[in-house]
């Protein structure tokens, strides 16, 4: 009887590509280690929202969104996909208790996944505060140009904005209405916040904003902001001629000054040689 070789070829499980795969969500890069950090600065329970914001986008970038927002769940334990789910999940966790201070990371050291441990945090610090929100429209209305450029004061605004719009809970609407309902909020509170931004520049750009606001429609935030830095440029341009100017009359009024000195030099002494 002779005997008989198996030439069936395994069946793979689902995570056997995860090792060679960028896109799976259980591949792991060389440079990925639990020491990294996701954050440059770690989060000591100030400031959730841009934490937040800045925690999602790496995660994202390393295709693991998925560990923290509950759509990678973990499989059951006698699953092939069982061990390298674990295996990034406890890397996922690494890299968020890095980012974490030490008091906050301990509070959460002990949670079971990754999405226990966010949900955790969720909880205790994303929760919409009225007081920041207080805070935040305080010093918005106060807030002027000053001394600083178009630049930096546009920022300081737009920063501001970011942070209040990741405190206020989006109204989505459901409806299949044709209204255009949304698009009119939208532009409603864009107009709001270029008003706010024209009023806060100072007095020597009122020209500038005279014309934005005689344009219908207004136009959008980035387009008045460009309006503005191109004004300000300009401006830069018609002070360095006056500059020079200024610099060019008083070498010649010294050279001038000089000339008519040595003159009356010149001719006191052929007095004295007389």
């Amino acid at each position: 009887m002779t005997d008989t070789i198996d030439l069936t070829v395994p069946q793979t499980g689902s995570s056997n590509g995860a090792n060679f795969d960028p896109n799976h969500p259980y591949f792991l890069h060389s440079s990925d280690a639990p020491g990294m950090s996701l954050v440059n600065a770690a989060f000591d329970g100030r400031g959730f929202q841009g934490w937040r914001r800045s925690v999602l986008i790496a995660l994202s970038t390393k295709n693991k969104l998925g560990f923290i927002d509950g759509t990678r769940a973990p499989p059951v334990i006698t699953s092939k996909d069982y061990q390298p789910w674990t295996r990034c999940n406890d890397m996922v966790t690494s890299w968020l208790l890095n980012s974490l201070s030490k008091d906050i990371g301990d509070s959460v050291i002990y949670s079971r996944s990754t999405r226990e441990l966010w949900i955790s945090l969720e909880h205790r610090f994303g929760k919409s505060n009225e007081a920041k929100l207080y805070h935040l429209r305080k010093e918005l209305s106060s807030l002027v140009q000053g001394t600083n450029d178009i630049a930096s004061y546009f920022t300081k605004l737009k920063r501001l904005w970011d942070e209040l719009d990741s405190l206020i809970c989006d109204v989505k609407c459901v409806c299949t209405c044709v209204c255009s309902g949304k698009q009119k909020l939208e532009k409603s509170l864009e107009d709001e916040r270029l008003i706010q931004f024209l009023m806060g520049l100072n007095d020597v750009y009122g020209q500038a904003r005279g014309n934005i606001l005689m344009l219908n429609p207004l136009p959008s935030i980035d387009h008045a902001y460009s309006l503005v830095l191109q004004d300000e440029s300009r401006r830069e341009v018609y002070m360095n001629p006056l500059i020079s100017s200024d610099s060019s009359s008083f070498m010649v009024g010294s050279q001038g000054s000089y000339a008519l000195r040595k003159n009356k030099k010149m001719q006191k002494n052929t007095r004295h040689t007389q």
